[in-house]
């Protein structure tokens, strides 16, 4: 009679990553736990809830030699990019710095560093935000440069584009330094594990 063996599932390593906006001042940054298994699909997901951003542009990771995944685009055949859904991050961290690209209108750049690795945690809710900084820009504002003039123009109630960008996003007001990480957690607590 054979025996039968029952695997006891364990968690994954957790990491630590730094997500960094390039080109923002102040810098807009979030720092987010995740499981080292995470695909980069699913690290899309957790970035554009982490930052507060809505999916609805394209993507791309990539890596530090030239590597590019993303979700393949159905109006073009790109074989030059690999499948986000299959490949974990660890494969792409592999190949050393990993950049994020969103948006490729406004091409919101991000800069993504492994910070530290962490002892596996079943009772930590993940993905989690533990840290973070400023605003982040208004998806359609026209990239960098676009959110430095959305900045100046929300500064000033004179500005002669106030108004209509105030209307747009429906604030009167923006604070470039403002984060709350509990709508952050909140936001990446919707995401399916």
């Amino acid at each position: 009679m054979a025996t039968k063996v029952h695997r006891i599932k364990t968690s994954p390593a957790i990491l630590q990553l730094h997500i960094e906006l390039r080109g923002t001042k102040p810098k807009v940054w979030r720092r987010v736990l995740v499981p080292e298994t995470i695909t980069l699909l699913k690290l899309h997901l957790v970035i554009q809830a982490a930052f507060g951003w809505g999916h609805s542009h394209l993507h791309e990771f990539i890596a530090g030699d030239g590597e590019r995944y993303g979700t393949p685009d159905p109006m073009y055949d790109d074989p030059g990019s690999i499948a986000s859904e299959s490949t974990r991050l660890p494969t792409a961290l592999n190949r050393s710095t990993l950049s994020y690209v969103y948006d490729f209108g406004d091409y919101w750049d991000h800069r993504i560093k492994v910070e530290k690795k962490l002892a596996p945690d079943p009772l930590l809710p993940l993905p989690f935000c533990v840290g973070g900084a400023c605003a982040t820009p208004p998806e359609d504002c026209g990239g960098i440069p676009g959110y430095a003039d959305f900045v100046q123009a929300m500064a000033d109630p004179d500005d002669p584009e106030h108004e209509n960008l105030a209307e747009w996003i429906g604030v009167e007001t923006w604070d470039p330094k403002a984060f709350d990480s509990t709508e952050a957690n909140d936001r990446l607590a919707a995401i399916k594990h």
